[in-house]
């Protein structure tokens, strides 16, 4: 019964939540447009299940997903974990006895990436307005190798206390100069992966794990160090994303240069 008016609660606040959207759209259609909305009872089902499955999505994640990424945090940084199987446990902790956390960030990472719908319906729209020049799997899998990377070098800056403007700021450098030499078909794609990472998927499990690491090593701050893994989510597949395209680039025209230079032999 708990879990039920839990739920009935969720559903409620969501309903309040989606309202004003509800408000603008349907204003917009009948007072500015002056237009008949068309399918109205398609609409009202479809918005019955978005406030479902929102209600539902929300429910999961307070009742399952944030305490998995805690647990997960918990465990992987015991130092009964760390330190299994020697016969005493050293009274500090160094920041390579987290390899297994890094590991885990980075696998966490890729694995949400590569499910993220959001990512995947970007990815198919590319190919398709591309004409097939960008692949739907090589764009999913450089987007997911960025956060793998990112939210592992971000548990890093959890675990050593390193304050987090620093790793930004490097990062959009190396942005800033990849955009400059990047070919120009790639570079909104690649802004735009950067956003489509942070949904439904990624965000829950990312900020639960970087909450439970905060809240487990000793001497974080849960509100200064726990938060900032979705930045680093953000960001680091603009970078692998323009790193991608020049690759596929430089090996285009290396191609092109072993082409001609045998024709000229020949």
């Amino acid at each position: 019964m708990e879990l039920l008016s839990h739920l009935f609660n969720t559903l409620l606040q969501t309903l309040f939540d989606l309202i004003p959207i509800i408000a603008i759209i349907f204003g917009f259609q009948i007072i500015v447009l002056r237009q008949k909305i068309i399918n109205l009872k398609k609409i009202l089902f479809g918005l019955f299940y978005v406030l479902v499955g929102l209600g539902f999505f929300l429910v999961g994640l307070e009742k399952a997903l944030f305490p998995l990424g805690k647990l997960m945090a918990t465990q992987l940084t015991d130092p009964a974990f760390i330190y299994a199987g020697l016969e005493s446990i050293p009274l500090s902790l160094h920041w390579a006895d987290y390899a297994w956390v890094y590991l885990f960030a980075a696998a966490i990472g890729f694995s949400t990436t590569i499910a993220e719908p959001s990512l995947i319906a970007v990815a198919i729209k590319a190919n398709g307005v591309s004409g097939g020049a960008i692949g739907v799997w090589g764009l999913r899998i450089a987007v997911a190798i960025g956060v793998a990377a990112g939210i592992s070098l971000g548990t890093f800056r959890i675990v050593t206390g390193t304050p987090l403007h620093y790793y930004i700021i490097v990062g959009y450098i190396i942005v800033i100069i990849q955009t400059m030499r990047a070919p120009k078909m790639i570079i909104p794609l690649a802004y735009d992966s950067g956003g489509v990472t942070t949904s439904t998927v990624t965000v829950p499990l990312v900020a639960a794990l970087g909450l439970g690491l905060a809240s487990t090593v000793p001497g974080r701050s849960v509100i200064i160090d726990g938060f900032g893994l979705i930045a680093f989510a953000s960001l680091f597949p603009m970078i692998t994303v323009m790193g991608y395209a020049q690759l596929s680039e430089w090996r285009y025209k290396r191609n092109i240069k072993k082409v001609t230079e045998q024709e000229t032999e020949s």
